[in-house]
């Protein structure tokens, strides 16, 4: 039976900490990654393990790829400090690792808390998270946002919902869209996307219909259409911050071009007479 080694990945997260570690107090092993928090996390990581680190951010991807390399043992699970496993998930977990693993990695419904209810419509649910994974066939890759596992191998699906309370308030849900936006924007524009006005008019509409009458948000009460105006808000604002990056961009070029081509005039005025 392979052993269990959790990592969990903090910055500045001891109001929510606990309750990750608690849900997994059950495994083998589990390692706490912090980045120079500057509040109680560590302390409170080390109730829960003496296998702590402090490591600078280097960015999510190489963070957890990093905690994987501490594990003892080569199955993981990835958890996050605003994430609980819940009882039903750990017995699947524990039920899949009891033999041989039929897969090299295994997925599981990730259901959100907000404005007090659980969603389980829009764009927010399932939400199917790939976290336990065999480190010998499976590697968090990616860019700025949505990190993935890659995996050499199949993937299998276990019903146990992994809990997650993301935001305490609108408040935060608005503030965590403005990085992701701008993180997102950025990772677009690398890739040679490039934003037309016909998006940023078109695509956020769509997002709402999508999030609100397909994906159910209307079930949801106000609760559904808030969340569903503010996915349709975070496809606007990411289009938004692309055709601003590219903006930014062509100006700059206009600039340079034109500072380029007044530099003889400036040249001149200023060179000093000849003796």
């Amino acid at each position: 039976m392979p052993k269990l080694s959790v990592t969990v990945i903090t910055r500045n997260e001891a109001t929510r900490l606990a309750g990750a570690l608690e849900s997994v107090a059950w495994a083998d092993e589990i390692i706490v990654v912090d980045s120079e928090s500057t509040d109680q996390t560590v302390a409170i990581a080390r109730r829960f393990t003496d296998r702590v680190a402090i490591r600078a951010w280097p960015g999510y991807v190489d963070q957890k790829n990093y905690a994987a390399s501490l594990a003892s043992h080569d199955w993981v699970l990835s958890l996050d400090a605003d994430e609980r496993v819940t009882p039903a998930l750990s017995g699947e977990i524990r039920a899949a690792l009891a033999a041989t693993p039929r897969h090299a990695a295994y997925r599981m419904p990730r259901v959100s808390w907000h404005l007090g209810r659980w969603i389980r419509t829009t764009d927010w649910y399932p939400d199917h998270q790939s976290r336990l994974y065999d480190r010998r066939a499976a590697r968090w890759t990616g860019q700025y946002v949505h990190e993935g596992l890659t995996v050499d191998g199949t993937i299998g699906t276990l019903g146990g919902e992994l809990e997650h309370f993301p935001y305490r308030d609108i408040s935060g849900h608005l503030e965590t869209i403005g990085r992701y936006t701008t993180a997102g924007a950025r990772q677009m524009h690398e890739r040679g996307l490039r934003a037309h006005w016909f998006q940023c008019l078109g695509h956020p509409p769509l997002a709402f219909l999508r999030n609100y009458i397909v994906r159910g948000g209307f079930r949801d009460g106000a609760p559904g259409f808030i969340i569903s105006t503010m996915n349709a808000y975070y496809v606007f604002l990411k289009y938004a911050k692309l055709w601003e990056i590219e903006h930014a961009q062509v100006q700059g070029s206009r600039l340079k071009v034109q500072g380029s081509a007044e530099q003889p005039e400036s040249v001149t005025l200023n060179r000093e007479p000849k003796t």
